[in-house]
């Protein structure tokens, strides 16, 4: 229905068979939308995402509900044997855990939670019992719900959106919707691009990315016969794969798998707080039996063991951190996890690709100059058929040109090949054909500029930037491409320069020329023309050799690398397709001014956990204190230590911004 004119917001509720719309203009225009629509049209279909949180959220809304009307109930209703009765099976549940977590010769917190409730229960305070088990129920519950959650939302992020795949169709290859892959059919995935489904290799070889999927930052060779899956990622070679799963396999819950077994996306925060809670649980041992040997008392000793750190410290920190990447995505920012968000806040060095980052995210082709007498329209149809299968954003202008001049160009190459931050080499006619940088045309193919027409290429305008393409080892054309900056690119930098960057960096293959004109322009301190994609990469590990932390944003295949080896690598969601698998922020806004709304994002947030842990630390310390002086009873220490903690979970549910 959103997908109608003049709807602003349509809410589903699916309880109450709802459905709430905000519109402009025309109320019929909306009944209309409302009669027309049918659930059996197919086309509505394809709008329906594989997987929501709908389900998530009512089992949880459900359990949350019966838990809050079954302790009023118990409560209010039912008889004092009745309460008494279930209070005790309560307790036991929480011994039985109490006991559970000590098989390791280790003291845990759900140690500190049997003793509490157990020592309330023997003491005939049932009411007190009842509350720190109702409480601790719901944290559980509450925190289970959360993580959840996010880990779905966090899977559907890094999800494919692979909607054209190229189909081997005899010797050629077909572009067709991947909804029309079915298994056994053969695909060609090239250098650069996400595999998108599973499969097997039945020809050529290739190193894949397998990061998104096991956590390995190391590529790994694929040739004949080996499975492959999707979501991985060919940053060299190319394959040809015979699918073994169709659209809709098991990608997602790859993803999730992946997200549940590794620690790597928790942010060392998160970490250090959720250590630190386990370690204090002696020590509030240690704080009872002190108490009690001091004052013989056996309610101020009680007192104490009902405030623990731990809810507030495991449940704040992370509630935080998730709350943190959900108003990222309200500001379309897709953050891969809570490690990305400190790194974020901390660094003090950020390096840009050029091309598609500070310039915009859509070079346009400026004129293409003929060589050889041949036809500018001819040249500009050759080199789309060729740049077709690599998508960056230069490839991408180039491709849009000869769609906006109705070029067709049906498939008219022999195999092509792609050298990462060179170009591309194929064969048409029995001629070699190369197209990409100077260096790669010139120097490495040798290829040569005709005779007779070396003055035309010296005096070729040098306000562009320039793509060669050779023919037979001679120049055939040069494209003139329009790369025009972004208007907010010399606002961002000083933005980011008070935002507390010392060193911000921009690093392309473009010549000398082109990258000091852009330099210049936007401000930046360091500027590196010519540079190899294992030239950012190592400009990288050297900053970390000097202790600091690094940022690197860029769009395109040869960005990769240096975005794999930054602490947080971000990449522009316009770019190629390893980019953003490979990267840990994808945004999804097509301005730069992104990247200071995360900073100030990630700022807030390590102060937010900062402040959470502090006054955790100092809150419960003063319940302790208090109870020991026999100042609060075991009742009102309890109450106010969870109340204290929902209410650092809800403030630590609000938005930073």
């Amino acid at each position: 229905l959103s997908r109608g004119s003049g709807l602003k917001q349509v809410t589903v509720h699916e309880r109450t068979k709802s459905v709430l719309i905000r519109y402009e203009g025309d109320r019929e225009a909306v009944i209309d939308a409302l009669k027309s629509f049918h659930f059996s049209d197919e086309e509505n279909e394809t709008f329906v995402p594989e997987h929501t949180n709908r389900e998530i959220n009512r089992e949880f809304e459900d359990k949350l509900f019966a838990r809050i009307a079954f302790r009023f109930v118990r409560r209010y209703l039912f008889p004092k044997p009745l309460r008494i009765l279930f209070s005790g099976m309560g307790v036991s549940r929480f011994v039985r855990k109490g006991f559970r977590s000590m098989r390791g010769g280790k003291l845990k917190v759900e140690a500190l939670d049997a003793v509490a409730v157990t020592a309330s229960f023997l003491r005939k305070d049932y009411n007190t019992t009842g509350s720190i088990m109702f409480l601790l129920n719901v944290g559980s519950l509450l925190e289970e719900w959360t993580h959840k959650k996010s880990m779905r939302d966090l899977a559907e992020s890094m999800s494919l959106n692979i909607a054209k795949v190229w189909k081997m169709n005899g010797d050629t290859e077909e572009l067709v919707p991947i909804t029309d892959i079915q298994e056994n059919d053969l695909i060609s995935v090239r250098s650069g691009s996400l595999i998108p489904l599973d499969g097997l290799v039945e020809d050529g070889e290739a190193m894949v990315n397998q990061a998104a999927m096991t956590g390995e930052s190391l590529a790994v060779r694929k040739s004949r016969g080996v499975t492959v899956y999707a979501g991985t990622a060919i940053e060299e070679g190319n394959l040809k794969i015979r699918v073994t799963s169709a659209p809709g396999g098991t990608r997602y819950e790859k993803i999730m798998h992946m997200i549940e077994s590794t620690e790597k996306l928790k942010s060392g925060l998160e970490m250090r707080a959720s250590a630190l809670a386990d370690r204090l649980v002696p020590y509030s041992f240690a704080g009872t039996i002190l108490t009690f040997l001091l004052t013989r008392n056996v309610t101020r000793a009680i007192s104490v063991l009902m405030v623990d750190f731990s809810c507030a410290l495991k449940l704040s920190m992370p509630i935080s951190v998730l709350s943190a990447m959900r108003e990222a995505g309200n500001h379309r920012i897709t953050v891969k996890g809570g490690r990305i968000l400190e790194a974020v806040a901390e660094a003090k060095t950020i390096v840009f690709d050029k091309t598609g980052t500070l310039t915009k995210a859509c070079p346009k082709v400026a004129d293409v100059v003929a060589f050889q007498g041949r036809e500018k329209k001819e040249m500009l149809r050759l080199a789309a058929c060729l740049e077709e299968h690599f998508p960056h954003s230069i490839a991408n202008a180039v491709v849009n040109e000869a769609l906006e001049q109705g070029l067709d160009h049906e498939e008219m190459h022999s195999e092509v090949k792609y050298i990462v931050a060179h170009g591309i080499a194929s064969s048409v006619d029995g001629e070699d054909v190369v197209i990409g940088s100077h260096h790669f045309v010139f120097e490495d193919e040798g290829c040569q500029i005709p005779q007779g027409e070396e003055e035309r290429f010296e005096t070729l305008d040098p306000k562009y930037s320039h793509l060669y393409l050779a023919i037979g080892k001679l120049l055939a054309a040069v494209i003139y491409i329009e790369d025009p900056l972004r208007e907010e690119a010399t606002s961002v930098v000083g933005g980011l320069r008070e935002a507390g960057f010392d060193r911000i960096v921009m690093m392309t293959g473009d010549s000398k020329r082109t990258a000091e004109a852009v330099a210049s322009a936007v401000g930046v301190d360091l500027c590196y023309s010519e540079v190899l994609p294992e030239d950012k990469a190592a400009f990288i590990d050297k900053e970390h050799e000097e202790g600091r932390k690094v940022i690197m944003v860029g769009d395109g295949i040869n960005d990769s690398p240096a975005l794999s080896a930054s602490d947080a690598g971000i990449a522009i969601s316009e770019g190629a397709q390893i980019a953003r698998e490979v990267a840990d922020v994808v945004i999804s806004e097509d301005n730069l001014e992104e990247l200071l709304i995360l900073r100030r994002l990630s700022s807030a947030l390590m102060k937010r956990i900062s402040g959470n842990y502090r006054f955790v630390i100092g809150f419960n310390m003063g319940l302790i204190l208090l109870g020991a002086g026999g100042i609060l009873q075991p009742g009102t220490s309890a109450m106010l230590h969870n109340l204290s903690t929902n209410a650092l979970v809800v403030k630590s549910m609000t938005n930073l911004m």
